[in-house]
């Protein structure tokens, strides 16, 4: 586990963040508004030089926390504050100045590079826009020198700018969408699945060149995954998600030592342990159930009705996210006075 905490002075903090999305209406004529509620109430705050990992199933609400974050999204309710200042209600020029500070990495390095753009362009392309807009001052030559010193940073030569992505690997193009990342100096970056599209041994490569950089820029991450290990290799605290909700969060060593919530309970007991010894003596907790469908709001603890722990007020209350212990949350009646 990383030890890259910056102290106390908190970078982003979010409030009862909401994403719903509307999917039509019930009933033949004008009936009621029908919602998909991706993301419902989530709360969470990240310090300067820390890394917070967010994982969960598929379909948790995890990359929409994310793009809400980042304002790709507009949230349909709740506060995003980067360094003091509320993103939610920035009109567009504002938003993109405040943007030059909050960069994102994404899952597919392919899709999320332009295939008509060399990887100089692509790298480079930030500073340009940002140039025209008068928010940065870079001339044509220091773009190019930042364009090399970047690609050089992230393990790529610099003789590679003149390159379309369809000549590079996996991992080499998700390089790219680093040093992208990387172009205005950001301190948050947003990284949204960036290794699960990889091979193994390249997702290590990866990951050991976010941690470097954190190191060497100071940077703070929000780090989404979905496999275990590589959330507790890099992460500072871990947030886990379970259909739009934060169940619980805490510092990384704390959560993978001793989880609370019945749900944290359950995916790290899923999680294979490469000790066939301890492999084969834990005790598996397998869940009943599917997760339930996000196009509705449920009364009660989202997790109730795969919860083997639950009790009367789960299915009528929702529990807040509170303390438990210093430095750890769990929304669960378990844990609550």
């Amino acid at each position: 586990m990383p030890n890259n905490s910056g102290g106390n002075e908190t970078l982003l903090d979010v409030k009862d963040l909401k994403m719903h999305f509307p999917i039509g209406r019930k009933g033949l004529i004008a009936g009621e508004q029908q919602y998909i509620y991706a993301v419902d109430g989530v709360d969470f705050k990240i310090r300067k030089g820390e890394t917070l990992g967010l994982v969960g199933e598929s379909g948790c609400g995890k990359s929409t926390t994310a793009r809400a974050v980042a304002q790709l999204y507009r949230p349909t309710g709740g506060s995003v504050k980067l360094k003091g200042a509320e993103l939610t209600t920035l009109k567009a020029r504002d938003l993109i100045a405040a943007r030059k500070n909050m960069q994102m990495v994404f899952q597919d390095p392919y899709a999320s590079l332009n295939p008509r753009m060399t990887s100089g362009d692509i790298i480079s392309e930030p500073m340009r826009i940002y140039s025209r807009k008068g928010l940065v001052q870079f001339s044509r030559k220091d773009m190019e020198e930042r364009v090399e010193q970047l690609m050089e940073r992230v393990g790529l030569s610099r003789f590679f700018r003149n390159r379309y992505p369809h000549e590079f690997s996996g991992g080499q193009r998700q390089r790219i969408g680093i040093a992208r990342a990387l172009a205005l100096q950001p301190e948050l970056i947003l990284c949204d699945e960036p290794v699960s599209a990889l091979d193994v041994s390249i997702q290590a490569q990866i990951l050991n060149l976010f941690r470097d950089l954190q190191d060497e820029f100071g940077l703070t991450y929000l780090f989404i995954a979905h496999d275990l290990a590589v959330i507790e290799y890099i992460s500072t605290r871990v947030a886990v998600m379970y259909l739009g909700i934060i169940a619980e969060i805490s510092g990384s060593g704390d959560l993978y030592s001793k989880p609370l919530h019945p749900y944290t309970q359950a995916l790290l007991s899923a999680a294979p342990i490469p000790d066939p010894k301890i492999e084969k003596e834990r005790k598996r907790i397998i869940l009943t159930g599917d997760v339930p469908s996000p196009d509705r709001l449920r009364p009660g603890c989202p997790f109730h009705d795969r919860c083997w722990k639950k009790m009367d007020k789960c299915q009528s209350q929702k529990p807040a996210l509170k303390e438990a212990e210093p430095g750890h949350e769990v929304a669960c009646f378990l844990y609550h006075d």
